[in-house]
C-alpha cells in the first residue's frame, strides 16, 4: 500500500518533468524571435555588409566577436535607413550594442577588414530584432498563469540563458584553439630556424678549427747570382 502523500509527490515530479520537456520543446520549435547568428570569413582588404528590415520602435541588439585572424580585431559600423551612423567602432575584438529603431526601413551593419593587408578574419555576430514571443499569449485569457505555466516560463528563460552561455563558451573555445594553433606554428618555425642556425654554426666551427691545425707547406725559391 503506498504511503500517504506519495501520489502527490509523484504528481509534482511528473509535473516538473513535464514543464522541463514542454519548455525545451517550445524553445527548440520557436527559437529566439528575430535572431540571426552567423559566422563568416572576412578576407583581408575586404568589407562585408548585412541588411535587416526593422519596424519603428523595435528594440535590437548587435553583438559580435572576432574568432580568428591577426590581432582578432575588426571595424564595425551600423547605419539607419537614412544613412545616419548609429554605431561605429574601429579595431574591436568584441562588442555589443543595443538600440531602438527610430523609423521603419532597412538597417545596414558592416564589418570591415580593410586595414589588414594579409590576414583574413573569422567573425561571429548575433543580431536580435525584437523580443521573444511569450510562451502563453495573454489574449483571450480570463485567468492568471497556473503554477505549472509559471514554472514553464521560468524554465524557458533559464534554458535561453544556458544557450547564451554555451554560445559564449563555444566562441571562447574556438578563439583559444586558434591562438594555440597559431602559437604552435610559430614555435615550430622558430625551432626549425634554430636548428638550421645551429647546423650552420657547427659546420662553420668545424672548418675554422680544421684550418687552424692544417699543415701549411712553404716553398723557398733561391735566386742565383
Amino acid at each position: 500500500m503506498p504511503r500517504p502523500g506519495s501520489a502527490q509527490r509523484w504528481a509534482a515530479a511528473a509535473g516538473s518533468w513535464g514543464c522541463w520537456l514542454l519548455a525545451l520543446l517550445l524553445l527548440l520549435v520557436t527559437g529566439p524571435g528575430g535572431a540571426s547568428e552567423i559566422t563568416f570569413e572576412l578576407p583581408d582588404n575586404a568589407k562585408q555588409c548585412f541588411y535587416e528590415d526593422i519596424a519603428q520602435g523595435t528594440k535590437c541588439t548587435l553583438e559580435f566577436q572576432v574568432i580568428t585572424g591577426g590581432h582578432y580585431d575588426v571595424d564595425c559600423r551600423l547605419e539607419d535607413p537614412d544613412g545616419k551612423v548609429l554605431y561605429k567602432e574601429m579595431k574591436k575584438q568584441y562588442d555589443s550594442f543595443t538600440f531602438t529603431a527610430s523609423k521603419n526601413g532597412t538597417y545596414k551593419f558592416c564589418f570591415s577588414n580593410e586595414f589588414s593587408t594579409f590576414t583574413h578574419k573569422t567573425v561571429y555576430f548575433d543580431f536580435q530584432v525584437g523580443e521573444d514571443p511569450p510562451l502563453f499569449p495573454s489574449e483571450n485569457r480570463v485567468s492568471a498563469l497556473t503554477q505549472m505555466e509559471s514554472a514553464c516560463v521560468s524554465i524557458h528563460e533559464a534554458l535561453k540563458s544556458v544557450i547564451d552561455y554555451q554560445t559564449h563558451f563555444r566562441l571562447r573555445e574556438a578563439q583559444g584553439r586558434s591562438r594555440a594553433e597559431d602559437l604552435n606554428t610559430r614555435v615550430a618555425y622558430w625551432s626549425v630556424g634554430e636548428a638550421l642556425i645551429l647546423l650552420v654554426v657547427s659546420i662553420g666551427q668545424v672548418f675554422l678549427l680544421k684550418s687552424f691545425f692544417s699543415d701549411k707547406r712553404t716553398t723557398t725559391t733561391r735566386v742565383g747570382s
